[in-house]
């Protein structure tokens, strides 16, 4: 059980002492006494101040849900770490050497292409002509420059 007691002042310079001339007169204003404290205080400490007013079992129970969430958070942020790790390294083991081999077969295909149609043009040079020959071409005469269509 709590037992009160009544603890008169001895001290007159506090404006809430119960002698009788300070109790009806008001020289003393609230404003002066509230520059007396101190402003050493910070945001943090009045935040940390405040925590009195939770009840302790809600404190608990936020307390254990922020440390299981970030909990969940860690342990999932490591393993999409690995995965993330695991997919870099077998795309650079075996993505870029294919990647490598398939830019090299293909110049080796358009090397290939480029050859043939170099054969198919040297054939064509060395083949005899496919047109008929026109007169007076082989009597040794120059021809001079023909337009076209005549």
């Amino acid at each position: 059980m709590v037992k009160v007691q009544i603890v008169e002042e001895k001290e007159s310079n506090s404006p809430y002492a119960s002698s009788s001339s300070s109790r009806s007169s008001s020289s003393v204003s609230l404003s002066s006494v509230e520059s007396d404290v101190s402003v050493d205080e910070s945001f943090f400490d009045r935040v940390a101040a405040l925590k009195d007013i939770v009840p302790p079992t809600t404190r608990h129970s936020i307390a254990t849900r922020i440390s299981k969430t970030a909990s969940f958070v860690k342990k999932s942020s490591k393993v999409i770490g690995n995965i993330v790790w695991v997919i870099t390294t077998s795309a650079l083991l075996v993505g870029l050497p294919l990647a490598l081999v398939v830019e090299d077969e293909a110049k080796a295909v358009a090397q290939e292409k480029e050859m043939l149609e170099q054969q198919q043009g040297a054939q064509q040079m060395m083949a005899p002509s496919l047109y008929p020959s026109q007169p007076g071409a082989e009597s040794g005469q120059p021809k001079g420059l023909v337009p076209p269509g005549f």
